[in-house]
């Protein structure tokens, strides 16, 4: 598992094995980092700690205490990535995940049971489909038709752990299954950069989650798109969205597409398809707003919803850092580890603990 690590993080890194033996001190051979790789031989300490350092990841990161592979990953890329891009995607997840399942195993929370019930590994045909999926989802958590207001505390509150994590810069997110070392089975986590807005990011996990219910998909059928039109529906079911605007219309306004996609926490782009899918509006009104006034909304949001704004303001995982606090207030563990396992310097953390000094 070593030697695993230690090639993940060195793509990570983008360096060959001849220039990361060059940065230790003294140097070492290409053919060490090698056979460390092989897992045909183990570096010293100093050395695993230099290892560590140069290739900007932590000593439990290299030595694997709770994660042994990622399985199934599904990345929300762009489609100009890097295999080094995918490496440093994969190695972020990796040592979120060995931090959020070390607190776990110090507080020794017991397994979560799956909320998912029969609503998991489907194969859809149609679109129509994928959307019925989603709906029969809402039912099952007793979801209503309202918008929900944090889909990021919607996954956690269900058993999957989200992580935000700073993804280069062409993935928005991803999706998979967690192998996990010795007899513990597997879990699974879904991934969101912390560089997406608002709108993004909740579909994002939506689609996510899609992932989570539909396998596979008929021949003919886009597996991708099977997943938007189950994020969509998830995000603005049809029948609110119709009791809001009408059944039909032949055209929507600009104040409405505003109101209606920050009311549902999605993109107007999003928003727009929707209207779409649930026939609110014809394909073609579609495809002329894309041609003209909606033109820019693929790249540039208009109006976005700010961090603070609306559903902006639960939109961030509360679980791990819970967690944690939960620990250093147990004293299960020292201010020093929070630190580490917060990203925070020591001193803040030690303020969050004291609280604010009358002076």
């Amino acid at each position: 598992m070593f030697g695993q690590r230690l090639r993940l993080a060195r793509k990570k890194a983008g360096l060959s094995m001849q220039r990361l033996a060059e940065q230790i001190d003294p140097p070492l051979s290409a053919q060490a980092i090698s056979k460390y790789e092989k897992d045909q031989m183990m570096p010293s300490s100093s050395v695993l700690v230099q290892l560590g350092k140069t290739l900007g990841v932590s000593l439990d990161f290299l030595m694997a205490g709770h994660v042994k592979g990622l399985r199934g990953v599904e990345f929300r890329k762009h489609s100009a990535t890097s295999a080094q891009d995918q490496a440093r995607a994969e190695a972020i997840v990796i040592e979120h995940l060995e931090d959020y399942l070390a607190i776990e195993e110090i507080l020794e929370l017991p397994p979560q049971p799956d909320r998912f019930g029969e609503l998991r590994n489907h194969t859809v045909q149609t679109f129509e489909e994928a959307e019925a999926l989603a709906i029969r989802l809402r039912q099952h958590w007793n979801l209503g038709n309202d918008p929900i207001p944090s889909m990021t505390r919607l996954l956690e509150d269900k058993g999957i752990r989200v992580i935000e994590a700073d993804l280069p810069p062409r993935f928005d997110g991803l999706a998979c299954d967690v192998e996990l070392m010795g007899t513990r089975g597997e879990t699974e986590v879904v991934v969101v950069s912390s560089q997406s807005g608002i709108e993004r990011k909740r579909f994002n996990l939506a689609h996510e989650l899609a992932h989570r219910v539909i396998v596979a998909v008929g021949p003919g059928l886009n597996k991708e798109k099977a997943m938007h039109r189950f994020a969509g529906a998830f995000l603005v079911p049809g029948d609110h969205l119709k009791e809001e605007i009408g059944d039909s219309r032949k055209r929507i306004t600009y104040h409405e597409i505003v109101r209606l996609k920050q009311f549902h926490g999605v993109s107007a782009a999003a928003l727009l398809m929707r209207l779409r899918d649930v026939a609110i509006v014809s394909p073609s009104t579609v495809d002329y707003a894309f041609r003209t006034y909606a033109r820019s909304w693929r790249k540039s949001e208009p109006e976005p919803i700010g961090l603070g704004q609306g559903v902006g303001a639960f939109e961030s995982p509360a679980r791990y850092k819970s967690l944690v606090w939960r620990a250093l207030g147990d004293e299960l563990i020292s201010p020093v580890r929070a630190a580490q396992m917060l990203h925070k310097p020591l001193k803040n953390v030690e303020q969050q603990i004291r609280g604010p000094q009358e002076s």
